[in-house]
């Protein structure tokens, strides 16, 4: 229990925990609001050249973000139960391979704003490689 109360075993739990709820949460919105992300993102990405591919793209987005979110959760248990930080280190690399792709795209389809928030995430993310 000692172990818990250890600031970097707080970080890194803190972190899992973070990621879990950042990508699960847009994970489920995704699969839940399925056809309003598919509309929403053609209109986004309408004049780009990736225009014809939104819809794999958006499926690979959900299931790269439902992986690293899970990963997130399973993480958080390992640390507490187990003193494992491996699948919290992976949640990490996956939430860093996630942001890429997102800002990857937001770039792409000229919404800068957009991407400026995607990278205080990613900065969030590589900090978070120090901890591990």
């Amino acid at each position: 229990m000692e172990d818990l109360l250890n600031p970097i075993t707080i970080a890194q739990i803190s972190i899992s925990l973070f990621i879990a709820i950042v990508f699960l949460q847009s994970a489920i919105d995704k699969i839940v609001d399925w056809s309003g992300n598919l509309s929403w993102l053609k209109g986004h990405f309408s004049k780009t050249f990736l225009t014809g591919i939104v819809s794999p793209m958006l499926g690979l987005l959900t299931l790269a973000e439902l992986a690293t979110g899970i990963m997130g959760v399973i993480g958080t248990i390992c640390i507490i139960c187990c003193a494992d930080q491996s699948c919290s280190f992976i949640a990490v690399v996956l939430s860093i391979v996630s942001y890429l792709m997102l800002i990857f795209g937001q770039r792409i389809a000229k919404d800068y704003d957009g991407a400026k928030t995607i990278a205080i995430y990613f900065g969030v993310s590589l900090l978070s490689l120090l901890f591990f």
